[in-house]
């Protein structure tokens, strides 16, 4: 489905597209020069199958969404306007296609995790500073699918493929995505060590700034939907880099914190951070790396106590001006990667009040603390402290809690305005072509 927003869109005036491919669903997202929002629509996905740690989605269900979703944005606007598209999709969903871009074989997505005895592989000859490690690194599927198809020509991630389709240009990566595959971020190469792992050169895709025009839209596609030739299609960038150019942050020491399931921090650093004892590395971003990690602590962990419903009713009772003593660390389970690393860590949510109000307020500086300790975790680590944080997320939406947390943090909080990764890619597709 589709909507459109009143403007004054004229021939004359640019347009930019974004195409977000989520897990269960396809976003598109047109924005003018100035970034405002003209049209999205949603499409949604079949679910991944599973079998065991085993996790495949189909390519071909992904072209059908984006190609509806993007008829039905382009529907609401002026298609003529539009100047160029970026996309963003899952990090570290992979593919093997051959040299026509056809996929062999279902796609691996980001949540697969059976492909142990390749990680395992990996563990022996990676060095320590590498995305690439784990079962659920796009490098341990690239070596499984490498096996089974020795015929393949292309390793493409999600957004690769999709922005290929779009261009008819095969072979190209982006250098978010490519993180997970092995790309070295600081030397901006493919690494000799992939070789060592039997890694065949020629898969790998060429990789290129997240923004970089790719190709004209390919005339097929064009025809489709009707566009200009001229459309750009630019290199793309993963799902959570979109969602934290959607904020708009852009300055150095300015932080994007999500409060979902999980708490994932963001921070714009004038320099790389990589801890991988921490689950932390960097994102090359123009001139500047985005840093981050991400602790268990969140929504689940909240949810072991209180249901959505009753932290809605409890919130106006909250006083988030006063401290109530309590010393929290929230988990929704024993472990923990960052901003302590500890995988035998227990959740500490003792003693607990006769008030609920008071154990959910004590619960929520808890999580607010966990944030906050990360934040100097990756200060200490060589990033800047924040400046400003960004909040993005369900908790996004509590006030209260922007409350508690701009006390424990000492900094301005503030909900963003935007937080589709959709929009993330437009950004980056209107950067491309002059915009900010």
């Amino acid at each position: 489905m589709a909507a459109g927003f009143p403007s004054d869109t004229a021939a004359g005036r640019r347009l930019f597209l974004g195409l977000d491919l989520g897990t269960s669903g396809v976003r598109a997202v047109v924005v003018d020069a100035a970034g405002a929002v003209q049209a999205l629509a949603r499409e949604p996905l079949p679910a991944s199958r599973r079998d065991g740690a085993r996790v495949t989605q189909d390519p071909a269900a992904w072209w059908d969404a984006a190609r509806r979703a993007l008829a039905a944005a382009l529907s609401a606007v002026d298609r003529r306007a539009l100047a160029a598209l970026a996309v963003d999709g899952t990090s570290g969903t992979l593919l093997l296609t051959d040299a026509q871009g056809t996929p062999l074989a279902p796609a691996l997505m980001y949540d697969d995790a059976a492909c142990t005895e390749e990680a395992q592989r990996i563990a022996a000859v990676a060095p320590p500073d590498t995305a690439a490690r784990g079962p659920a690194c796009a490098l341990a599927r690239l070596l499984h699918l490498q096996q089974q198809l020795p015929q393949a020509a292309h390793a493409l991630h999600q957004a690769d493929w999709i922005a290929a389709r779009l261009s008819g240009r095969w072979g190209c990566s982006d250098e978010h995505n490519a993180l997970k595959l092995g790309w070295d971020p600081l030397r901006r190469r493919w690494p000799g060590w992939l070789r060592t792992l039997g890694v065949r050169p020629a898969l790998l895709p060429r990789v290129l700034a997240p923004g970089t025009p790719l190709a004209p839209i390919a005339a097929e596609v064009a025809r489709d939907l009707d566009l200009p030739r001229e459309v750009q299609v630019v290199a793309g960038t993963t799902d959570g880099v979109a969602a934290f150019l959607a904020t708009g942050a852009s300055r150095v020491g300015e932080a994007v914190t999500s409060l979902g399931s999980t708490l994932v921090l963001k921070l714009l650093s004038p320099r790389p951070v990589v801890a991988p004892d921490y689950g932390i590395y960097s994102h090359r971003l123009g001139g500047l790396w985005l840093a981050g990690g991400a602790s268990n602590s969140g929504g689940a962990a909240l949810l072991r106590h209180f249901s959505a419903e009753a932290m809605a009713a409890l919130t106006p009772r909250l006083r988030p001006e006063a401290d109530t003593g309590l010393d929290y660390y929230p988990l929704p389970a024993a472990g923990e990667r960052f901003p302590v690393n500890d995988p035998a860590l227990a959740p500490r949510v003792s003693p607990r009040p006769g008030d609920d109000a008071l154990f959910l307020q004590g619960l929520l500086e808890g999580i607010a603390r966990v944030e906050a300790l990360g934040y100097r975790r990756l200060a200490g680590l060589g990033a800047p402290a924040p400046a400003r944080v960004l909040s993005v997320g369900g908790g996004a939406r509590n006030a209260a809690w922007l409350e508690i947390r701009r006390r424990c943090l000492g900094v301005p909080v503030e909900r963003a305005a935007q937080e589709e990764a959709a929009c993330g890619a437009a950004r980056l597709a209107r950067a491309a072509m002059g915009g900010s």
